[in-house]
């Protein structure tokens, strides 16, 4: 496909040539760069040209144009550098591909749809360099797309929440790293982050807590404050709206059926133990859950679901239904008259059912459901009784997305010759809240993202990486800065170009690294060596 830009020869010289010297320092590193060896210097400022069918990205551009040279030239002719934005043809048809031209006097930037040239935008910004008010972009011809589809950075705002202003500024650097999906996980024990229109009291009172457990997991001690917070249904539209304009789509997260201590709290009916009387001060899994065997319990959650779907413009909601502790639901008699009535061998396949009674719900809404891999009813964690997955019948839908965090090769390669899609997010690799010590940059940086001995034929199914931000011990925007930050680099360039060397990786890191110092982000910056 590339070919139709560059013949062979040409192709692979360039190549050779420009790895040898190239100090361009790209993060993501681009799939085909060719270096022209001249320098476009931009004396007299930019103007623009687009086309009409992205007003968004045009004002985004206008927006950069006028960071780097103070003020934007209009689109009149006249000396100023021409930034051409169009839609054509560009390498294998993949909605995200671009190719960036910067000529002797322009620029070209051509994307297959508007998110390829929002990605060269993004390319653009790193390749510009400013000396005392004047600017120099290296002469080049970029073509370049992503290996993945899903390039994901979750944020766990239920432990401890953060609010719009922060959540803006990491989707600037989730868009300039070319990540495209924004996991937010807005529901669990610790709180309730999203305005239900319907339920007031999930905010009102499932949105605060009298204090918070601190020194990790089998502490005493708290931390002397209460602490919460929320979404208006307001506060989110605008923030999605910041995310489209930055080609990123955010996917919510609504646990269930665990992890539901914060709205039981609120309503204590639609829990089976009636347990919480406050939200819980302590991280950790919690034995009750919602109480899927109440047609009111279900039907709460389809009211919950049809406000999200509103809310939300993406295709996919993530439902959680990890860490569900269902000996609980052997032990209580009304899981268990649900599981004689519906013929259910264990709660392993009641939770099966439920699971795919939500996604059939949201099917009929015009979305996709996605869910932690315990969704599939097997048991990963040496917490769980394995008399609750015995005989386990229950398939789940096909519909369904699995985020794959815990298990085994054998076990992601079983669901993806299955059929299943697949977001690879596998905990030693992708926890963004594990200490350095467990996953170094380095370590990131290499993590397979298709299971070694998969079928070739499989491979398709997966569909990218997720890196999670949980945030239990990461109280406050700093904190979160120096989990996520270098190796959220490391996910990007993973999922949009793949490894390569690792000590060029961090050479290109170092340099890029420049412009997180610039902005005050706190990160480790002995990670990068």
């Amino acid at each position: 496909m590339l070919l139709r830009y560059l013949s062979l020869i040409t192709l692979l010289s360039v190549f050779f040539i420009s790895s040898a010297k190239t100090d361009l320092n790209l993060v993501p590193k681009p799939q085909v760069l060719v270096e022209k060896g001249g320098v476009l210097t931009v004396e007299k400022g930019f103007r623009h040209k687009s086309n009409s069918k992205a007003p968004s990205t045009s004002d985004y551009l206008n927006s950069l144009l006028e960071e780097w040279n103070g003020t934007l030239t209009s689109n009149k002719k006249g000396k100023a550098v021409p930034i051409l934005l169009k839609l054509g043809k560009v390498a294998n048809g993949n909605a995200e591909a671009y190719k960036l031209t910067v000529g002797k006097s322009k620029i070209e930037i051509t994307g297959n749809t508007t998110k390829g040239y929002f990605y060269g935008i993004q390319t653009l910004k790193q390749l510009i360099k400013s000396d005392n008010g004047t600017i120099t972009i290296p002469q080049v011809e970029i073509v370049d797309y992503p290996n993945f589809s899903w390039r994901s950075y979750m944020l766990d705002e239920s432990r401890h929440f953060f609010g719009k202003e922060f959540v803006k500024n990491l989707l600037d650097e989730l868009a300039a790293l070319k990540i495209n999906t924004f996991h937010w996980h807005l529901t669990d024990d610790a709180g309730w982050r999203i305005e239900i229109k319907k339920y007031p009291k999930l905010t009102e009172v499932g949105a605060y807590r009298k204090d918070t457990q601190v020194g990790g997991w089998k502490s005493d001690k708290l931390r002397g404050e209460p602490h919460g917070g929320f979404y208006t249904q307001e506060e989110i539209k605008d923030i999605i709206e910041y995310a489209q304009v930055r080609n990123i789509q955010i996917i919510p997260e609504i646990e269930m059926p665990g992890h539901a201590s914060a709205s039981i709290t609120a309503y204590p009916w639609l829990g089976l133990l009636g347990e919480f009387t406050e939200v819980p001060v302590k991280f950790g899994k919690k034995k009750d859950s919602y109480n899927i065997s109440d047609p009111k319990v279900i039907q709460f959650l389809h009211d919950v679901l049809d406000e999200v779907c509103e809310l939300f413009p993406s295709d996919v909601i993530h439902i959680g239904g990890d860490e569900v502790i269902l000996s609980t639901w052997s032990e209580v008699k009304e899981m268990q008259d649900y599981m004689k009535k519906n013929n259910l061998n264990s709660p392993a396949d009641a939770q099966i059912k439920f699971t795919n009674d939500i996604s059939n719900y949201l099917v009929s809404k015009g979305k996709r459901m996605m869910g932690w891999n315990e969704i599939m009813g097997k048991n990963i964690h040496k917490f769980d009784n394995t008399q609750d997955y015995k005989d386990v019948k229950t398939t789940l839908s096909k519909e369904t997305i699995i985020h794959f965090w815990r298990g085994d090769v054998e076990s992601i390669s079983e669901a993806a010759k299955d059929g299943y899609q697949i977001v690879n997010s596998f905990h030693k690799y992708t926890y963004l809240d594990y200490k350095y010590g467990n996953i170094s940059l380095k370590k990131m940086y290499g993590f397979s993202i298709i299971p070694e001995g998969l079928d070739k034929q499989f491979e398709k199914n997966i569909i990218g990486v997720g890196t999670q931000m949980w945030t239990e011990w990461q109280p406050t925007y700093k904190n979160v800065e120096h989990q996520t930050f270098p190796r959220i680099a490391a996910i990007a360039e993973l999922t949009w170009s793949g490894a390569g060397e690792y000590d060029n990786f961090v050479k290109r890191l170092k340099e890029y690294s420049k412009n997180w110092i610039e902005k005050g982000i706190n990160f480790p910056v002995e990670e990068i060596k």
